[in-house]
Formats: C-alpha cells, sequence, structure tokens
C-alpha cells in the first residue's frame, strides 16, 4: 500500500481513545438538528457508531460540584475518527471506535466503465484483507459507488459488478469460508464530494470495504 499520510488537519494518534462526554443538560434539540443515520455513521450507507457510554455516571456524586439545579446531559461515547489517504487521495482509511473503512477510487481498481480488476488492484486488495485478518473480522460490507454522470441505472449496475469484483478478490485473499460478505452497488447514490467538478466525480467513483475493530 503507498504510504499513507494524516489528512483533515492534525495528525491524529494511532490508538483511538474512547471519551465519554458530560455536560450540563442542554434544550432537546429539534427533529431537524439531529443528523441522519449515514451522517451520524460512516460515509455511506449504515446505521450510527454506537454511542452507548461504557460506564454509569452519579449525577449526585459531590465532586462532580454543579452548581445548584444543575443536572448532568446523558453520558454517551464521542465517534472518534481517524482519517489517512495516500498522497494522490487516491485511497482513504477511516478508523472509528467501531469500524474500519477502506475506500478506493476506482480509477486505480478498474479502466474506465469497467469492473474488470486492473493489476494495480490486487496489491491494494491484499493490503486489505490483512487488516481485515489482523481484526479477525466476522463480517465484511463491500459497496460500489459511481458518480452522477451516465444512467441511474447504469450506475448502479456498474457499482454493484466492482462490488462483486472486489469481494471475489478479498475472499480469495482472506482464504476463509467462514467470513459473511455483505455487497451493495449503490450507484450515484451517497456522494462524499461534489458531482460538478470532475476532481469530486473521481472521489465519489469508489468501492469502500469496511468491517468492525477489534482492539
Amino acid at each position: 500500500m503507498p504510504t499513507l499520510r494524516a489528512c483533515c488537519g492534525t495528525a491524529l494518534a494511532a490508538t483511538l481513545t474512547t471519551l465519554v462526554a458530560v455536560g450540563i443538560a442542554p434544550a432537546a434539540p429539534s427533529a431537524a438538528a439531529v443528523p441522519s443515520a449515514a451522517v451520524q455513521g460512516r460515509s455511506g450507507p449504515g446505521g450510527p457508531a454506537n454511542t452507548t457510554p461504557p460506564v454509569k455516571i452519579d449525577g449526585a456524586d459531590p465532586d462532580l460540584k454543579l452548581r445548584s439545579g444543575a443536572k448532568l446531559a446523558a453520558g454517551r461515547v464521542l465517534d472518534i475518527k481517524s482519517v489517512v489517504e495516500t498522497e494522490g487521495g487516491d485511497e482513504r482509511r477511516e478508523d472509528t471506535n467501531v469500524d474500519v473503512t477502506f475506500a478506493l477510487q476506482a480509477e486505480v481498481l478498474f479502466d474506465k466503465d469497467s469492473a474488470q480488476l486492473n493489476r494495480e488492484a490486487g496489491k491494494r486488495i491484499s493490503a486489505i484483507a490483512a487488516e481485515a485478518k489482523k481484526q479477525k473480522a466476522g463480517t465484511l460490507r463491500v459497496f460500489g459507488f459511481t458518480d452522477d454522470l451516465g444512467s441511474a441505472g447504469h450506475g448502479l449496475t456498474l457499482s454493484k459488478e466492482r462490488a462483486n469484483a472486489v469481494q471475489r478478490q478479498l475472499a480469495e485473499k482472506i482464504g476463509s469460508s467462514s467470513v459473511a460478505y455483505q455487497i451493495r452497488g449503490y450507484g450515484e447514490q451517497f456522494p462524499i464530494a461534489d458531482n460538478s467538478t470532475e476532481e469530486g466525480r473521481r472521489k465519489n467513483r469508489r468501492v469502500e470495504v469496511s468491517f468492525p475493530r477489534r482492539g
């Protein structure tokens, strides 16, 4: 895999830390203020991260020194995310407290409008398979996405065929019949960049592979 660099500002530590948010109880947010599952979770379809606090917080503990009449807000685990990507941006890895997600731009895996893996694809998929084995992943999600050029039907078909191609290579590299795969083609749904520019469309043409973190 190409050398990775930290993106999105300050580099994050390799070890993710689980934090418990404690504060004064705020007013209940309106329905419009609550982000959707796709926004709360990873950059694509799927539910939000598990935010159940790992410890019970005693609101009556005198060491908290709350002002008179104040109450604690409900505790929750912050979904800490570490993001690294290759210099050219053609590969990105996201780590949260629950998932590992690899996103590979289609151009590094396939020729234009093709679902046939190229020579470059093998070593990149091998690196993902090695991490999945390291994390002892029992389920891998393989999702394909396209930009919004062409018909929506063609995008759905192409994204599913590309996800299938990556899954077959992953299964060969992992070599375990006990691993389950969820394979989806979403076409132009769930863009991560602006489809009005070629740079944005290139980012949206991608295959994402994700699986639960362990340790």
